[in-house]
């Protein structure tokens, strides 16, 4: 048995081979009877490791993992001591995870890293590994793990196919980047065994995000995908129809950025005697427009990542935690960059989730922690060589990944170590500015405050990086590649930025900034004309009215959405307050957010949805108790109920607003509601609260996502002033689908005919008590589908920005019977193919 003064001591009987385990938990409570019988810990420790695994992923990679207690419970340890059950046939520890062999450790000092370094060292040498999974000689188990030299391990090139294998041309226009790669890593991770992807003689695991972004796969290049284990065919059935399900969507995206490339503005052209006379820094166009103001240059992070040391457990504890916190951020940004921008746009910031899911990059960082590095040096080191790698590729695409791989590494980092947080792109000037850096990553580029950055230029960086992706959506003029002298520019520098042609021109002469400005008007009068259009109320041609409201989170999101037409806010997210930072905002601070809201607003109808946590939006500070299931568990009013030191600052914060705004400008509705006592335990604390503060009355209403609330709605509205339908949830209800599920998502289709007819309930219902409806759910944003829901009696519908001008537009064409009709044949249909084969009627 393990001692103190020999760690690496691995005696035959704290060796078990051949188990067959029933489960994750069955296994480690198998190992950790091994570590009881031989006296290293008290019985109580394996509940300890246990817990452990609600908290932290102990799956290191490669089929190896290594469980442990929570730290708080070290004094359970007796002696220092490591147990390892073989299981053959492997046992699932996470969705897509198998482990083979299960190394339980006891420790109450790091006696035990020279075991973890040899475990990170074997998973480099796949034969070896692979032989101890099956081995009948526990002699085997030893020496692996004892101080012998380890063997060289087997390079990725020279690994063949795998036992079941199918070939495919890739024809993605642009390659293989990161959002399709993402979505071929996450069918790859339901298998059971490997998978394999090989281009020529490079072979790569393909549960692995970064390793199949360095094949640098171009259009034209032949790759073998193959897998083993029992499930080896099906899963390549999967993954060829996930692979070829995405050529259609690629080629479509790429067809529609040539379409916008063609379609864009006549670059500006300087008057030929200014052109001489002005310094220009020459880069590559990456977003039309032109900008003209004071340059303000990003102090360059030249980051510098102490090495500080800790004990390996805290440093995997600090580090597992800040990877959570880190994908629950990432979260939040999609989403909210989904419903500003698009689905396409908010896939980068799903992309960059996913990176973190990265086996390999964790494995390194591990293994640079048990050598004796400190959390946030080894996670950076491992960050940057990966991202080496990917910014080495030949494919500019492909090496453009290195930035998202920095980002999101970035985020980890400063999780870890919150000192290297460094500046912010929030610290700009008051007024107007041409933002220079040397590069911005895509996050950094989604916050930017519209209002204070007019355009954008970096020195690095290309025209098909994420973040001239996002620059382009957003409308700003934006130029990347422009070198070094970029950063060398003094502040206040006044410049003309033509996003176009890729040139910022310094110190313009008056001539210069005059036909500039010139140019510029003309455009504004032409988008004016455009928008003109945009701004018409949303009105049938006999004359029914739908208002058209937009998801907005943050008040400098406004302007945005009122130049697209939104008619106020149907949808203030306000969980976003919470996820996208470390603690849960003040009362006050909430306040001042839902003021500066209703100023921008400037009288237009704010309607603010209460905090909304649980199911898939999980807030990691506010700790509470992990559950199974949680889209049927506590989450949105339950929650609220159970935690009134949540619900209450929230609705005191909110009726602070209230006094100041004008009458009937705020909103409240409740999400989750699912029964008529909820409804009145939340209207009797808006009344105390009310009451308290001498507030005015704010209509009340509720969420419609639980079938439960459509079929009673007709109950429900006696004691709710409206209803929002939230359509995504309410289909993931109806229809029993998780919408986040990797084969179901598909078929949570929100035009399903039972999912309408819950709407149509939902109506009725309202109808009879003389309440609205309203839709801030995905289908209320598609043409097609706001069409129906204005035929099914909606009278609102609030949408992300960019979708409003052609929602409008579909209403305005229509008549109110003819919507109806068509709302009636879909409540007649049996399927929602059905339903979207009704889309090319006219109505």
């Amino acid at each position: 048995m393990a001692t103190d003064t020999h760690p690496l001591s691995l005696p035959p009987d704290l060796i078990r081979l051949g188990a067959a385990p029933a489960g994750k938990e069955a296994a480690i409570r198998e190992a950790a009877q091994l570590l009881i019988a031989a006296g290293c810990i008290d019985p109580a420790y394996a509940d300890s490791m246990i817990r452990r695994e609600s908290v932290a992923n102990t799956f290191l990679g490669h089929g190896v993992a290594i469980p442990h207690g929570m730290v708080d419970d070290r004094n359970l340890v007796r002696r220092n001591g490591i147990a390892i059950l073989q299981v053959p046939d492997g046992v699932v520890w996470n969705d897509g995870q198998t482990a083979r062999l299960v190394v339980a450790i006891a420790a109450q000092s790091d006696a035990h890293i020279a075991i973890l370094r040899r475990l990170t060292r074997l998973m480099q040498d796949e034969a070896r590994l692979n032989a101890l999974f099956t081995t009948t000689d526990p002699a085997d188990l030893a020496a692996a793990l004892s101080d012998e030299t380890a063997a060289p391990a087997t390079p990725a090139s020279e690994a063949g196919d795998l036992a079941e294998s199918f070939e495919w041309v890739v024809d993605y226009p642009t390659g293989l980047h990161a959002r399709p790669a993402a979505t071929w890593v996450e069918t790859a991770r339901a298998a059971s065994g490997r998978v394999r992807v090989r281009h020529g003689d490079e072979a790569v695991d393909g549960k692995t995000l970064v390793a199949l972004l360095q094949l640098g796969l171009r259009p034209g290049d032949r790759i073998t995908v193959s897998a083993d284990g029992p499930d080896a065919r099906a899963v390549l059935n999967r993954l060829r129809a996930t692979i070829t399900g995405l050529s259609a969507r690629e080629k479509a995206d790429a067809a529609a950025a040539a379409r916008k490339a063609k379609a864009v503005v006549q670059g500006w052209t300087p008057p030929a005697a200014a052109g001489r006379e002005m310094p220009v820094v020459a880069g590559i166009g990456a977003s039309p427009g032109l900008a003209i103001g004071p340059v303000h240059v990003m102090p360059k992070a030249d980051l510098t990542v102490p090495d500080r040391p800790a004990p390996l457990l805290e440093g995997g504890n600090r580090l597992h935690e800040a990877l959570n916190l880190t994908r629950q951020q990432l979260k939040a940004l999609a989403d909210d960059t989904a419903r500003r921008l698009g689905p396409a746009e908010a896939g980068i910031f799903a992309a960059q989730a996913e990176l973190l899911n990265d086996t390999d990059l964790i494995t390194l960082a591990c293994q640079l922690m048990v050598e004796g590095h400190g959390p946030g040096w080894s996670w950076n080191e491992a960050v940057e060589r990966s991202a080496a790698k990917l910014a080495a590729n030949p494919n500019p695409v492909l090496a453009g990944r290195a930035a998202d791989l920095r980002d999101v590494g970035r985020r980890v980092l400063t999780r870890i170590d919150p000192d290297l947080r460094g500046g912010s792109i929030r610290d700009l000037p008051d007024t107007p500015c041409i933002l220079v850096a040397d590069d911005l990553s895509p996050s950094d580029t989604a916050a930017l405050d519209m209002g204070r950055v007019i355009g954008l230029a970096t020195a690095q960086g290309g025209p098909t990086s994420h973040t001239a992706i996002l620059a382009r959506t957003l409308g700003l003029p934006a130029m990347v590649a422009g070198g070094g002298a970029l950063t060398e520019l003094a502040n206040g520098t006044t410049a003309i930025l033509d996003g176009q042609s890729g040139r910022l021109y310094l110190d313009p002469p008056d001539t210069a900034l005059a036909a500039a400005l010139g140019w510029i008007e003309e455009q504004r009068v032409k988008k004016a004309h455009q928008e003109e259009r945009r701004g018409l109320p949303a009105r049938t041609r006999d004359g029914h009215t739908v208002e058209i409201g937009a998801n907005v989170n943050r008040p400098d999101q406004v302007p945005v959405a009122l130049s697209q037409g939104a008619e106020g806010v149907g949808l203030m997210r306000t969980e976003f307050l919470f996820l996208e930072r470390g603690d849960a905002p003040s009362e006050e601070e909430q306040y001042q957010t839902y003021r500066a809201m209703l100023e921008a607003l400037d009288g237009r109808p704010l309607i603010v949805r209460a905090l909304d946590i649980g199911g898939d939006k999980q807030v990691p500070h506010l700790q509470l108790p992990h559950e199974e299931n949680p889209f049927l568990g506590v989450r949105g009013a339950r929650l609220l109920l159970r935690h009134p030191e949540l619900l209450e600052p929230q609705v005191r914060a909110l009726y602070r607003a209230a006094k100041g705004a004008k009458p009937g400008a705020l909103l409240i509705m409740f999400p989750m509601i699912t029964t008529l006592r909820e409804i009145e335990a939340l209207r009797a604390v808006c009344d105390r609260i009310r009451t308290e503060l001498d507030a005015p009355a704010v209509p009340l209403g509720i969420m419609v996502e639980v079938p439960a609330a459509a079929i009673q709605a007709d109950v429900l509205a006696r004691h709710v002033d409206f209803f929002s339908i939230g359509t995504n949830d309410l289909t993931q209800y109806a229809l029993a689908v998780d919408r986040q599920h990797p084969e179901l998502a598909a078929e949570a289709d929100s035009l399903h005919p039972s999912v309408l007819r819950l709407i149509r309930m939902t109506v009725e219902g309202a109808e009879k008590h003389g309440r609205w409806v309203g839709v801030c759910g995905g289908i209320a944003g598609d043409p097609f589908g706001a069409a129906l829901l204005a035929g099914l009696g909606v009278r609102e519908l609030s949408m992300t920005p960019r979708d409003i001008p052609g929602v409008k537009d579909r209403l305005r064409d229509s008549d109110l019977a003819g919507l109806q009709a068509l709302a009636q044949r879909a409540l007649d249909c049996e399927s929602s193919d059905e339903v979207r084969a009704l889309e090319g009627d006219v109505s």
